[in-house]
């Protein structure tokens, strides 16, 4: 059996199977993932970062946490008795100006106290008399929970 002279079978041109090259029209996701990863590791890195700038070593104690909508104003009083607000150290006749500077709803604004817990009781209810005595009346005092 002979070929005929113009058929597919014998000269030597073969059909490509599968699809056409063209463009590719998967998403690869490698790039996204590792920009992802990267913000992550960011991100738990940055977060300890974030608390509230002096540090100090709160008592501990079995109290609660409260349930807060918003983000309360927050007093440190450092082991010296120094206060700040913020970052910033402020003298006893600064509080309640910078208080009400701060303060967006005014005197119902909620104020935290931060003592260190080596830091002498009569500084912190000096600084808590202070704060009431601006008008403020939603003043509590910050601790650590009891690991126990």
């Amino acid at each position: 059996m002979a070929l005929a002279p113009g058929s597919m079978a014998g000269s030597g041109r073969r059909r490509r199977r599968g699809r056409k090259s063209g463009a590719i029209n998967e998403i690869n996701m490698t790039p996204f993932i590792d920009v992802m990863l990267v913000l992550l590791i960011i991100f738990m890195v940055a977060a300890p970062l974030m608390t509230v700038g002096v540090p100090l070593d709160l008592p501990q104690t079995k109290a609660a946490q409260l349930n807060i909508d918003q983000t309360p104003i927050t007093l440190s009083i450092k082991q010296t008795g120094q206060v700040y607000l913020a970052e910033s150290e402020l003298q006893d006749n600064e509080i309640v100006p910078r208080l009400n500077s701060v303060a967006r709803t005014g005197a119902d604004e909620r104020v935290f106290v931060r003592g260190d817990k080596k830091v002498d009781y009569g500084r912190v209810a000096q600084v808590m008399a202070i704060v009431t005595s601006g008008g403020f009346k939603r003043v509590a005092l910050v601790t650590e929970s009891d690991p126990k």
